[in-house]
């Protein structure tokens, strides 16, 4: 089987150069010539895996890009361009987590911050989390969910991109949170995604009731929306993309056919298909052997 090795860098912070691809296709079995997706930014090189592990090449790669802040996947040629994307919400396609920004009108930020960077380690259950935290937003007026949208919430760069790019290929893509409709539902249309799904916070008299409805969407919830949507479009597992950062991810990513942990947490990081820790969400479409040039939006 064809494989071929993605290196990518921030587009703010271009460090993927010749003389690198050069040791990198040094490193690898029957490499072919490198091709640039975005010059100086991401590039990819075919080869033929022989019979290597391909985590044992993913890590003499990482050896040979050392301190170079370049992320670094390997990958089958075949099916490397989705035709389902599945993403997290907060701290993928935005840089804050939701509930902790609402925490902040009741003065409570750093105490439900610990509990959401705990639930999203996986350190605690992430529905008992999610209750708790929710309890002590009671009483906020709902109105302050506007002002949190139009002055704390900011995109998390490339994200427009990656959904406008791949919508323009023909896929579908969906924005599934573990957090609350009243942010998904503004954020997704604002991004451009098909679909969004997430939790709803009860509201009584114009504030925050601290409950949120069940069933609570979790992580099986979000697997079971990947599987879903998969067998609605008729799609093979390999045409699926999932990315998040958090615990409540896991099963999402491992369930696609490619599960990426964007910024993510170290068990995340380690346990998913590939991790991108420098690059931004355009990475997702060099991933797919994307050129810039092709990019939308």
């Amino acid at each position: 089987m064809a494989y071929v090795a993605i290196l990518i860098s921030n587009p703010a912070d271009p460090a993927v150069d010749a003389a690198l691809l050069a040791k990198v296709a040094d490193a690898l079995p029957h490499a072919g010539a490198a091709r640039w997706l975005n010059s100086g930014i991401a590039a990819d090189i075919p080869f033929a895996r022989a019979d290597a592990p391909l985590a044992g090449i993913t890590a003499r790669l990482r050896v040979v890009i050392g301190d170079r802040p370049v992320d670094v996947a390997i990958l089958p040629e075949a099916f490397r361009r989705k035709k389902l994307l599945l993403a997290d919400m907060d701290s993928t396609m935005i840089e804050q987590e939701c509930i902790d920004e609402l925490a902040a009108f009741v003065g409570l930020k750093d105490k439900v911050s610990a509990i959401t960077a705990r639930a999203m380690r996986g350190e605690i259950a992430f529905e008992p989390a999610l209750r708790e935290r929710v309890a002590l937003l009671k009483g906020l007026p709902l109105t302050v969910v506007d002002e949190i949208i139009a002055k704390h919430i900011t995109l998390m760069p490339g994200g427009r991109t990656l959904v406008a790019t791949m919508k323009a290929d023909g896929a579908y893509t969906a924005l599934v949170s573990g957090g609350f409709t009243v942010f998904t539902r503004p954020v997704g249309r604002l991004i451009g995604f098909d679909e969004d799904r997430s939790n709803i916070l009860e509201v009584e008299d114009g504030r925050l009731a601290g409950l949120v409805r069940d069933p609570i969407l979790g992580k099986e919830a979000k697997q079971e929306r990947l599987i879903a949507l998969r067998a609605e479009r008729g799609l093979k597992a390999e045409e699926t993309l999932a990315v998040g950062d958090g615990a409540n991810d896991l099963a999402m990513l491992g369930e696609a056919g490619l599960g990426v942990a964007l910024h993510a947490k170290p068990a995340v990081a380690a346990a998913a298909d590939v991790r991108i820790d420098h690059g931004d969400l355009t990475a997702l479409l060099y991933l797919q052997g994307y050129r810039a040039a092709e990019f939308v939006g």
